[in-house]
């Protein structure tokens, strides 16, 4: 079965450049501006749009995601309510990939049955599960697959060899390489070490590489996207969100159901 994230990875393949994958917390500052936000994501560049799911423990995130999870946390944000951002979403775009990315934990008390048909049903056409390693993939993986949802596995810099293959035994829809080891947002990666890992990768499957964790400008961006399917900006879309007055503006914007967040610098990124 063909996914929008396929459609969308084959038509940047035949467009010659790497996507643009954007990152926003679900609920951050408060739901109505984060629906406006994301809403707007889509005309801005953004070629795959991944939702953080707010969790109380975000072990693999950095301070400015941190920062975001607790703001939507206290704001009222739950896993239910993601799910109707999503399907609010939908009403106007039904184009534009959209990936769920957080922690098991919110998904196991929603109810793993129950999660996937409604995650399907609102639209979400990805998940990325950080603390599910591949060998219990029977927990959500598989029956995610087998409900049409790709699941999307990381690879790290420290995944050698011996464990890529397990890694990617199971990933669809594209493989998320992490540029650094560490937390997100933590370190400016290197892009000819990138672009080495994501050769590498590679060679053991055929599926798009993404890359993330650490991409901090456009520079940065366009730099890493040369070796790359796509590139991955989370921290640092959130950082510029936080100035209040952007808020205090797309809040505005929002309350006239005009929502747009403004333009991602760097958001084209031409195959040399």
């Amino acid at each position: 079965m063909t996914t929008r994230i396929d459609r969308r990875f084959s038509e940047l393949a035949r467009e010659g450049r790497a996507g643009l994958v954007t990152f926003l917390m679900a609920g951050d500052p408060d739901y109505d501006t984060s629906l406006a936000i994301i809403s707007a994501l889509p005309k801005a560049g953004a070629d795959v749009i991944e939702i953080g799911m707010p969790f109380t423990d975000p072990m693999a995130d950095g301070p400015a995601i941190q920062a975001a999870g607790l703001r939507a946390l206290k704001g009222g944000q739950t896993l239910r309510k993601t799910l109707q951002l999503v399907r609010e979403f939908r009403k106007s775009e039904a184009d534009t990939p959209v990936v769920l990315m957080g922690y098991y934990n919110p998904i196991y008390i929603y109810g793993v049955d129950k999660f996937l048909v409604d995650a399907k049903q609102a639209g979400v056409d990805g998940l990325i599960v950080v603390d599910l390693p591949p060998e219990e993939d029977k927990e959500l993986c598989l029956p995610a697959l087998k409900a049409g949802i790709n699941f999307i596995r990381l690879a790290t810099p420290t995944t050698d060899d011996k464990r890529l293959p397990a890694v990617l035994a199971n990933t669809s829809g594209f493989v998320y390489y992490v540029s650094i080891t560490g937390i997100t947002g933590s370190a400016t990666p290197n892009a000819t070490r990138v672009s080495d890992a994501v050769a590498r990768i590679k060679r053991y499957t055929a599926l798009p590489v993404a890359v993330g964790f650490g991409v901090r400008n456009a520079q940065n961006a366009r730099e890493i996207a040369q070796g790359a399917d796509a590139v991955v900006v989370g921290s640092a879309l959130i950082d510029a969100l936080s100035d209040p007055a952007l808020r205090a503006h797309v809040r505005r914007r929002a309350r006239l159901k005009m929502a747009q967040a403004g333009s991602i610098g760097g958001a084209t990124f031409w195959k040399e």
